[in-house]
This record gives C-alpha cells, structure tokens and sequence, in this order.
C-alpha cells in the first residue's frame, strides 16, 4: 500500500468499539447505500466479511469496482476492497476468526456465520484510497 494510504492511529481507533457502514461504488461511479457491517482490526488494517457469504448484495456489490467508502464513529474514508490471501499456509482467517468472536462474541448466532467457511471466502482487506 503506498506511503500515504495508511489508516491512522484515530482512524483505527474509530472502528475498534463498533461496526462500519460500507457503500460500494457503483461501476458509473456512484455509491450504492449503505449497509452496516462488522469490522476487525488485525495490526493496521482493516477486514471485512460478508456475514450471508458471497450472495449478499453489498458484497455483490462490491465486485463491480472494488471501490467504496465506509463510515464510522465520525470516520467517513473512500477505500479500496482488496480479496484476502487464502492460501493454505497463510493464518490470516484464524487470526480475523478470533477477532470477530472477541469484538462480536456477544452474538453467538452472526458470529459463528462470520467465522465460516463461506464467510471467510468473502473476506476483504479495506485500505484508505
């Protein structure tokens, strides 16, 4: 990611508490509306997944640009969907799995959907655009 397309330490620290709102860009460029989803931090980024899996039409949505912006907390940033590394050696879905049952463990029900095999197939990593 270059130099200047980091999340700081405020805007990091305006996801960790709560979820985001996530508006895809449209392939005119227009924004789709908004949907909430849950978020998770692993070191300085940010991750997000579909928690009805690939189906969902955020997620869809998404597909047609890879372009967005979400909102939080005060936080409103255009972002870029980037698809997660998947590989078998790579710990990156354990790592969001427990992140996603400490943050949202309180709801059982979604949080196991969001740790899924279908879940974890819609992750994707949100860097600042």
């Amino acid at each position: 990611m270059p130099e200047g397309n980091r999340w700081t330490a405020a805007e990091l620290a305006a996801v960790d508490d709560t979820e985001i709102k996530i508006a895809s860009r449209r392939r005119d460029g227009t924004l789709r509306p908004a949907r909430i989803v849950w978020v998770v931090r692993h070191d300085d980024a940010l991750y997000v997944r579909s928690v009805n899996g690939p189906d969902a039409t955020w997620y869809r949505g998404v597909q047609a640009r890879h372009q967005g912006m979400i909102s939080a907390s005060g936080l409103q940033r255009d972002v870029s969907f980037v698809e997660a590394d998947h590989t078998p050696d790579n710990a990156l879905d354990d790592t969001l799995d427990a992140a996603y049952r400490i943050k949202y463990g309180q709801w059982p029900g979604p949080t196991e959907r969001i740790t899924s095999t279908e879940a974890r197939r819609t992750t994707l990593r949100l860097d600042p655009a």
